[in-house]
């Protein structure tokens, strides 16, 4: 958990909310991609196509799953 190591820096973590988690109020960035880029890598070269959520900062810039 590398973004644990963030919260214990005191005044000089850069993150004002919390990491690593998906809940409301935390910090988010988050890529849905409909299938496994673990095992088809070739997934991400397409995010038009295959990323059905992109968060950034906790803001919503796509989703075509509640399409």
């Amino acid at each position: 958990m590398r973004w644990a190591i963030l919260g214990r820096s005191g005044k000089r973590n850069p993150y004002p909310g919390k990491l690593g988690v998906v809940e409301e109020g935390a910090l988010a960035d988050l890529l849905l991609v409909d299938g496994n880029p673990l095992a088809k890598i070739e997934l991400i070269s397409d995010p038009d196509k295959n990323f059905v959520v992109i968060m950034k900062d906790g803001k919503i810039y796509k989703n075509t799953v509640a399409n």
